[in-house]
């Protein structure tokens, strides 16, 4: 069977890996499939997710979709906490979405989310020790190639613990 942890820790600083993993992404998640969403860099704290200029990315100005740049700014923010979370031992919901839009790209972007082992600690691990769930906010910022600010994006997640669910998988 194939390691996940293991395949993310070599995408770090391996580009044969990196492709390995937005190949396994591609199969995981078949919604962001058509949208060719690519993990670009990753590094231990820090993820950087492509957004490509494609007709499947576009709106009817021939500019990025603003679906598209939110979906983006969920699954860099999901793709991160989830690598560092267990998803055996937690379950991760999106909440709620909140996107500012700053600037039309009208060319490939990319969204960046960084997060810290101390972050992690003070607003997941430790409180759920207490609590059933936490929400946390994490900001994403996409920009464009041109380095034109798109959008800013709040992504509201719930995470529990499995043994606190309620509902049966």
């Amino acid at each position: 069977m194939i390691n996940r942890a293991n395949i993310i820790e070599r995408a770090k600083t391996s580009h044969l890996y990196l492709r390995l993993l937005n190949w396994g992404l591609f199969r995981l998640i078949p919604f962001n499939a058509p949208h060719q969403f690519r993990v670009l860099e990753i590094q231990d704290w820090k993820v950087k997710i492509g957004l490509p200029f494609i007709r499947k990315n576009l709106n009817h100005l021939s500019g990025l979709h603003a679906c598209a740049l939110a979906t983006v700014s969920e699954f860099t923010t999901g793709f991160l906490l989830i690598s560092k979370l267990s998803s055996k031992r937690y379950r991760l919901i999106l909440q709620k979405l909140e996107m500012e839009y700053h600037y039309q790209g009208k060319t490939e972007a990319y969204g960046e989310f960084e997060i810290s082992k101390e972050w992690l600690q003070e607003r997941i691990i430790t409180p759920l020790q207490n609590q059933d769930a936490v929400v946390v906010v994490c900001e994403v910022k996409i920009h464009d190639r041109k380095g034109n600010h798109l959008t800013t994006g709040k992504v509201y997640w719930q995470i529990k613990d499995w043994t606190k669910v309620k509902t049966k998988v």
